[in-house]
């Protein structure tokens, strides 16, 4: 690894020269580092190696090794097919296949471990839908050195996910309009696009991309080392996601490319930490674009709010520098949208403190506590019959997480935000193949809350399982479930000691934005003689370490028969909720249940016993009846099989 700190800064323009301009805008600044910035990007570039991310020599030469072995196989592949059509034997030997990276192996910012990004370019008589995904596929799975090969050919971009070798792939397939593809093709040329369809398009357009990137930016040492702790940044403070709502790799790409143009003679150190002065600031949905969008005569749709009225629905617009431009962030909403500007925040903060000399650059690392930041969460518990099942399988539903979150957003109007966390976890002590995800829960900061107001989600979860159900690839022993949970009823498989941890002593730093919004209206919005009823009721029910003292929280004996929720009370002591006016011993240890948990599975323990749907029929499972006064009616399981759960998720607020 070489140091960007031992580079000089870029050459000051001279009157007679005036500075180039990269971007649609003038530099904010144009100075270069201090003796200090240049000590902390030494500091810094010296984190993330001791952080392990740089790949070693020997594994980056077996990377070059497994990419020499799939051009030959892409290259025998196209060859075979020419000569099965029926062309000459000239046409058979001339035939050809390309193989181009993109991604973080392109723009060199790729880690140890890490899957390369590829895309195969074939010649026109060579598609996608059986030759791509049916004969190559079936040459790939006779091979010995081929494991877990996974096709998505219905994903957005079609692709094939495989290991050669021990090494993660993600191999794309373009058919392009010549009957010869030569070995010189331009990539970048527009001239690749005549005459393709979308999914092409998109294809080819992550190459096309990553070679625009590079041409736009002052200095690729610079951007890259930069690039690297923002990912690496971004995964650690769960923002890391471009399938569940936040961004993948190229949206941060195209976010500190865009504060490279922008400081141009800036030092990694420097570039991280005007990074969040930027992002903090940025006025959302104004597009981040590292050119100007180009208009051809190809026919395909670029970004354009003004023409595209789905494109004024887009909140954080991260626009792509080749043509056709699109807006690469589409999947944001404005939850994770929120969770996001709380990231940049604290980073932000950090940044700040560490260029006083108040903290360490690991201060900015340190993981997002996402299991101590909300009081109710939504646990989607995924299983199958075997590994290679959960793997499509998860792939599939994790997939349409994001469609969870955009339709809670749509049916309670925004007034109750989600926050997915793209990790997932596993139960090892059930019988099956299994993972689940988990969802944060609370009422939007600052919302106005009207007497009586709840928030049931039912529905909205059955609509989400019912697509879900739409998988064309399912296979007995593919369930899904989603309930809702309290912070104390996380499941310990989540916590890497198996056990929850205290509080972290750096949480109300951290999650500062999260107490002021109230989590999810659990905590009083007024000063300390306006509390909650619950808080004057248990004062040490907010402890971490302490007993829990309500029946409504508690793992153990949640089945009643009412199908609210009363979480909280958002007036002071002298407002109190329904319920427990009628029955104010059911906050008592002991005392009989009145109220119908959100979650209607008896949690014996911390990890339940397994359950199983009573018929392929019901695939979601648990079936759930909704009766006459919101009693829930489930049909219990025998044991033996994977687990189940019902679907009730009521939040009610007075």
């Amino acid at each position: 690894m070489s140091s960007s700190s031992s580079q000089s800064p870029a050459p000051q323009p001279t009157p007679s020269m005036p500075p180039k301009q990269y971007g649609v805008t003038k530099p904010i600044s144009m100075a270069g580092p201090t003796e200090a910035d240049l000590q902390r990007t030494r500091e810094l570039e010296k984190f993330l190696v001791k952080a392990g991310l740089y790949e070693s020599k020997e594994e980056a030469e077996k990377r070059e090794e497994v990419l020499g072995r799939i051009r030959q196989i892409v290259k025998d592949w196209v060859k075979e097919l020419t000569r099965l059509r029926g062309y000459s034997d000239q046409m058979v030997e001339d035939s050809n296949a390309l193989i181009f990276t993109f991604g973080s192996y392109r723009l060199g910012v790729h880690g140890p471990g890490a899957d390369i990004d590829t895309l195969c370019v074939g010649p026109s008589y060579v598609n996608r839908e059986e030759d791509f995904f049916f004969i190559l596929h079936n040459i790939l799975a006779e091979m010995e050195e081929v494991t877990e090969l996974q096709p998505v050919p219905d994903a957005h971009v079609p692709v094939m996910k495989f290991k050669f070798e021990g090494v993660s792939i993600d191999l794309l397939y373009a058919s392009i309009s010549l009957l010869i593809v030569p070995e010189d093709l331009d990539i970048s040329d527009v001239s690749v696009l005549y005459e393709v369809d979308e999914p092409t398009v998109r294809s080819l357009n992550g190459c096309r991309v990553a070679d625009q990137i590079l041409k736009l930016i002052p200095n690729i040492e610079h951007f890259c080392t930069t690039l690297r702790c923002l990912k690496f940044w971004a995964k650690r403070r769960g923002v890391y996601s471009n399938v569940t709502g936040f961004l993948g790799g190229v949206n941060w790409a195209l976010l500190v490319a865009r504060v490279c143009q922008l400081y141009p003679n800036a030092v990694p150190s420097m570039l991280v930490s005007r990074f969040f002065r930027v992002y903090t600031q940025w006025r959302w949905p104004n597009p981040v674009m590292l050119c100007a969008i180009e208009e051809a005569e190809l026919g395909f749709s670029v970004w354009d709010p003004r023409k595209n009225p789905r494109d004024k629905t887009h909140h954080m617009p991260i626009i792509t520098p080749a043509y056709p431009c699109m807006n690469s962030s589409y999947n944001v909403s404005t939850s994770t949208l929120r969770v996001m500007m709380d990231q940049f925040e604290y980073g932000n903060k950090i940044c700040g403190e560490v260029e006083m000399n108040k903290a360490q650059w690991s201060a900015l690392f340190e993981p997002y506590l996402f299991f101590e930041s909300y009081k109710n969460y939504l646990q989607v518990d995924i299983v199958a019959a075997d590994a290679d099942d959960l793997r499509s399988w998860k792939g599939w539903v994790e997939s349409r997480l994001r469609q969870l979150t955009l339709m809670i957003e749509r049916d309670t109007y925004g007034k109750l935000q989600c926050h997915p966390y793209p990790h997932d976890y596993v139960d090892s002590s059930k019988p099956c193949a299994h993972c689940a995800f988990f969802m944060g829960l609370q009422r939007k900061p600052g919302e106005v809350v009207q007497e009586g107001q709840q928030f049931d989600i039912r529905g909205t979860v059955e609509e989400f399982k019912h697509s879900i159900n739409m998988y064309m690839f399912w296979k007995p022993g593919m369930e899904i479930c989603v309930s809702h949970v309290r912070r104390k009823q996380i499941p310990p498989y989540v916590f890497p000691e198996g056990y929850k941890r205290s509080r972290h002593p750096r949480l109300a730093s951290q999650q500062q934005s999260d107490k002021q919004s109230g989590e999810d209206g659990d905590a009083s919005q007024s000063g300390s003689s306006d509390r909650c009823l619950k808080r004057e009721k248990d004062p040490d029910a907010v402890n971490e370490g302490r007993p829990e003292k309500r029946q409504s929280t508690s793992p153990q004996k949640q089945e009643s028969s009412s199908g609210e929720d009363c979480d909280a009370c958002q007036s002071g002591s002298g407002d109190r909720c329904l319920k427990r006016k009628k029955d104010p011993g059911s906050l008592n240890e002991g005392r009989p249940e009145k109220r119908q948990s959100t979650s209607p599975r008896k949690q014996e323990s911390s990890s339940p016993k397994p359950l199983v749907p009573s018929s392929v029929s019901s695939r979601i499972g648990l079936n759930t009846e909704i009766n006459p006064g919101n009693k829930i009616s489930n049909r219990e399981i025998p044991e033996g099989g994977c687990v189940s759960n019902s679907s009730v998720i009521t939040f009610c607020y007075k």
